[in-house]
C-alpha cells in the first residue's frame, strides 16, 4: 500500500497544487489513500465547508488539521458533519469532531489516521503522548495500517513521538512549521518517520504568506497583513509504503513538486 501525504495547504494557492498535482502523483506513485492537512485552506488561516470540498474533490480522502482549527467559524459545521475531516485527539473530552477515523475501499487494506498536536510552545492540550496511545490501540483492532500527523512546533517533541509509538504505527509525520525536513527514516519497529512534511502553497515568500509584510514586522513589531504568497507554488509531503499485512513501512520518500505556472 502507498499513502500520499501532503502537508500544510496554504490558501487558493495551496489548494490548486492539489487539484492539478494529485492526479499526477497518484498515478506516478500508485498511490491508494491521499490524506492531506488543510487547516489552512482558506484564505491562508483555518477551514471551511468550501475549502475541504475542494480537496475532497480532488482527490483527499482525509483532512487533519492542527492549532488554526478554529481561525473560521463554518469549521463546526465540519466538525459536526464530515467523518473525513480530523482535529486534533487531544482537545478535551466534550470537544465537537473526531481526532481518528478509518477509511477503507476495495482491493486494499483499510487505513487508519490519527491526528495529534504537540504541546511545546502551543496551546496546553492533553498529553498526546498518552492519548496518542490510547487512540491507536482502538485503531489497531480495526487495520495494522495507521498513519499519524503529528502537528507540532518543536522537532524534538515529534521525533519523541515517533520512538513512543514505534512498531504500534506505520507512519508519523510532522506539520505545523511549514519547513519540510531532509530526516526521513524507518525506526526499528518498523514506524516511518518525518520531522516535517512542509507546505503546500507559495513557497516565493514566507511560510507561505507574502514576504513584505513579514520582514516589516520584524523591522517595525507593528501589526501587518499577512496575505497568502501565489507565486513559487509547490506541493510538500511524503510519499510511504506499507506492509499491508504488518502494518510496517517499507519506505518513505519527500514529494516536492512544482506547479508549472
Amino acid at each position: 500500500m502507498r499513502i500520499l501525504f501532503i502537508g500544510d495547504v496554504v490558501g487558493e494557492p495551496g489548494r490548486r497544487a492539489c487539484q492539478r498535482l494529485i492526479p499526477e502523483l497518484r498515478e506516478r506513485h500508485r498511490i491508494d489513500y491521499v490524506v492531506a492537512n488543510g487547516e489552512n485552506s482558506a484564505g491562508g488561516a483555518g477551514i471551511t465547508p468550501g475549502t475541504a470540498g475542494e480537496l475532497f474533490a480532488a482527490g483527499v480522502e482525509v483532512i487533519t488539521s492542527g492549532d488554526h482549527l478554529w481561525d473560521q467559524k463554518d469549521v463546526v459545521q465540519l466538525l459536526k458533519e464530515e467523518p473525513r475531516f480530523l482535529r486534533p485527539a487531544n482537545y478535551p473530552a466534550g470537544v465537537s469532531g473526531r481526532g481518528a477515523t478509518i477509511v477503507s475501499k476495495p482491493g486494499v487494506a483499510p487505513l487508519g489516521v490519527l491526528n495529534l498536536q504537540g504541546r511545546t510552545f502551543m496551546a496546553a492540550l492533553e498529553n498526546p503522548f498518552v492519548v496518542g496511545a490510547a487512540e491507536v490501540a482502538l485503531l489497531r483492532a480495526e487495520t495494522p495500517v495507521i498513519f499519524v500527523d503529528f502537528h507540532a512546533e518543536a522537532t524534538s517533541e515529534k521525533i519523541a513521538l515517533g520512538w513512543h509509538l514505534d512498531g504500534q504505527v506505520s507512519a508519523i509525520v510532522g506539520t505545523h512549521t511549514h519547513v519540510q525536513t531532509a530526516d526521513e527514516r524507518i525506526l526499528p519497529g518498523g514506524t516511518a518517520c518525518l520531522t516535517d512534511a512542509g507546505f503546500t502553497g507559495g513557497h516565493d515568500g514566507v511560510l507561505g504568506r507574502e514576504y513584505a509584510p513579514v520582514i516589516q514586522r520584524f523591522l517595525t513589531q507593528s501589526p501587518q497583513r499577512f496575505g497568502v504568497c501565489t507565486t513559487g507554488i509547490q506541493l510538500n509531503g511524503c510519499v510511504i509504503e506499507v506492509d499491508e499485512i504488518s502494518g510496517r513501512a517499507l519506505g518513505i520518500q519527500r514529494v516536492s513538486e512544482r506547479l508549472a505556472e
